[in-house]
């Protein structure tokens, strides 16, 4: 027969596989000296007082760590859309302090994403009911391989995905700052880009390149980093530039270069 604290453990484990919540890490930007104390109008950083929404998107757009993997939040596009499996959070968390500041409030329309900017609104899609709600990202996570989305309590009832736990959605990029865009054509935040490159090598000979164009392509890079040829004109001189793409910040793709023994390439912004 099971012990009991067997069948404490067993009633844990099938908890934790209905409601579909993980541990969660603190990615807060509201720790240590540096703390962010909102006075209404103002945000206190340090000894400085600035407006609240600059300094809340340059305290969330900064790279963290989370067991290991660096994390880079990006700016993003009405429309952009993305797909992967949305989790919930709930009553473990509620009332406690989320990665902007803000407290967690399981009953709002709120979520969590790894990269997009806070206060992104997003319309979430389940795709295994057809059910959609729209949240506004206010915390980082989940940090699980493969979830793009962690959702509060009430938007998971909203597309029917308590009891499950999880469920594969889309989520599609409606608003900034809190608002949904009045028109699918809003452009880009401001101080988007679009993406970065890392030119690793340049040849004369077409067939160097497509060399190390596969050799990359074939070495276990993450597969959001695609190793391309761009050819470009310089006098009477085709050279073909092999480039790695994928990477959607400046601090990502230099990151990139550090970790990869690349010091001298060069960083393209597109």
């Amino acid at each position: 027969m099971l012990s009991s604290l067997s069948k404490v453990l067993i009633a844990s484990c099938v908890l934790l596989a209905i409601t579909g919540c993980q541990k969660r890490y603190s990615t807060s930007y509201y720790s240590g000296s540096k703390s962010y104390k909102s006075n209404g109008q103002y945000t206190r950083i340090g000894d400085q007082e600035v407006k609240d929404s600059k300094a809340m998107h340059s305290a969330t757009m900064r790279a963290y760590e989370v067991l290991g993997k660096t994390y880079y939040p990006t700016m993003a596009a009405i429309g952009e859309e993305f797909d992967g499996v949305a989790s919930w959070y709930g009553p473990d968390f509620h009332a406690k302090k989320t990665s902007n500041g803000e407290t967690y409030d399981m009953y709002a329309m709120t979520g969590a994403s790894k990269t997009l900017p806070m206060n992104t609104m997003v319309k979430v899609y389940n795709k295994d009911n057809g059910k959609s709600t729209i949240v506004r990202i206010n915390d980082r996570g989940p940090f699980v391989e493969g979830r793009i989305i962690d959702l509060s309590n009430s938007a998971a009832h909203e597309i029917e995905m308590v009891g499950k736990g999880t469920a594969n959605v889309s989520i599609t990029v409606v608003g900034f700052h809190s608002k949904i865009a009045m028109t699918p054509t809003e452009k880009k935040e401001q101080v988007f880009v679009g993406a970065y490159l890392v030119q690793i090598g340049a040849f004369t000979n077409i067939s160097g390149a497509q060399t190390t164009r596969d050799k990359f392509n074939n070495s276990g890079l993450d597969n959001h980093y695609k190793a391309i040829i761009m050819q470009t004109l310089s006098g009477d001189k085709v050279f073909h530039r092999v480039m790695i793409s994928g990477f959607r910040s400046e601090a990502e793709a230099n990151d990139f270069k550090r970790s990869n023994n690349f010091e001298n390439a060069m960083v393209i912004a597109q």
